[in-house]
C-alpha cells in the first residue's frame, strides 16, 4: 500500500513538473509529440542522436553536389537552410526528451526524501508507544528526542521554479534562432529573385546579340547579292 502510494505521488510530482514545463513552452514547439515516460525520453535522445548524424552526412554529400554546380553559392544556401531547418526540428525533441527526464529524476527524488520521512515519523511513533507502555519512569534524552529526517533537498515548487526558468531561457534563445531563420529565409529568397534576374538578363542579352549578328549577316549577304549581280551585269556589257 505505502509503494502503491509512494508511486502516485511521484506521478502527480512528476506530471505537475512537466505540465508547467510545457505550459510555458514557445509556440513553435507545439509540434514536438508530449513524451510520457522516462524510457520514451531515451528512446527519443538515441534517435535524436542517429538523425542528427543523418543529417550531417546528407549535407556533406549535397554540398559535394554543389561545388560541381555552376551556381554554387545558391545551391550551398538552399543545402544549409535545409541542415538548418531538420536540425532545429531535432533539438525541439531533444529539449522535451531533457526537460521530462530532468522532472522525472526530481520528483522521483522527492517522494525518495517523503516517503524515508514517513518511515522515520512511524518509527518515533511505535518508539513512543513503546516508552509509554515501559515501568521506566525516566527516558533517556535520545528516547525523547525522535531520529532526525534526513535534510531535504529544494521542495517539489522551488525545483518546478528552476525549470520554468531554465525553459523560459531555451524559449528565449529559440525565439532568436527563429528570427534569425527567418531573416536567413528572406535572404535567400531575395538572393534566388536576384540569380533569377541575372539570369533573364544574360538570356535578353544573348538573344539581342544573336539577332544583332544574324541582321550584320542579312545586310552582308545582301551587299554580297547586290556586288555579285554588278559584276554579272558588267560581264554582259
Amino acid at each position: 500500500m505505502n509503494q502503491r502510494l509512494k508511486s502516485m505521488g511521484l506521478m502527480v510530482a512528476l506530471a505537475a513538473m512537466v505540465t508547467t514545463a510545457r505550459a510555458q513552452a514557445p509556440a513553435d514547439a507545439g509540434a514536438v509529440a508530449p513524451t510520457q515516460s522516462v524510457a520514451q525520453a531515451n528512446a527519443t535522445l538515441d534517435r535524436v542522436t542517429r538523425e542528427r548524424a543523418a543529417v550531417e552526412g546528407t549535407f556533406t554529400a549535397e554540398e559535394a553536389i554543389c561545388n560541381d554546380r555552376f551556381f554554387v553559392t545558391s545551391c550551398m544556401d538552399q543545402a544549409k537552410e535545409k541542415r538548418r531547418l531538420a536540425l532545429a526540428r531535432l533539438r525541439a525533441e531533444e529539449v522535451e526528451a531533457e526537460h521530462f527526464k530532468r522532472a522525472a529524476s526530481v520528483a522521483h527524488r522527492d517522494a525518495d526524501l517523503a516517503e524515508r520521512a514517513r518511515k522515520d515519523a512511524e518509527e518515533f511513533t511505535r518508539r513512543e508507544a513503546k516508552l509509554a507502555n515501559s515501568p521506566r519512569k525516566e527516558r533517556t534524552e535520545d528516547e525523547l528526542v525522535p531520529r532526525s529526517a534526513p535534510k531535504p533537498g529544494k521542495t517539489v515548487a522551488e525545483r518546478e521554479a528552476e525549470l520554468a526558468a531554465r525553459l523560459k531561457s531555451e524559449q528565449a534563445r529559440t525565439a532568436a534562432d527563429a528570427g534569425q531563420r527567418a531573416a536567413n529565409v528572406a535572404a535567400f529568397e531575395k538572393r534566388q529573385a536576384d540569380v533569377a534576374r541575372r539570369q533573364e538578363q544574360v538570356a535578353q542579352r544573348l538573344e539581342e546579340r544573336r539577332r544583332k549578328a544574324e541582321a550584320r549577316a542579312a545586310a552582308d549577304q545582301k551587299k554580297a547579292d547586290a556586288a555579285a549581280a554588278a559584276a554579272a551585269a558588267a560581264g554582259k556589257k
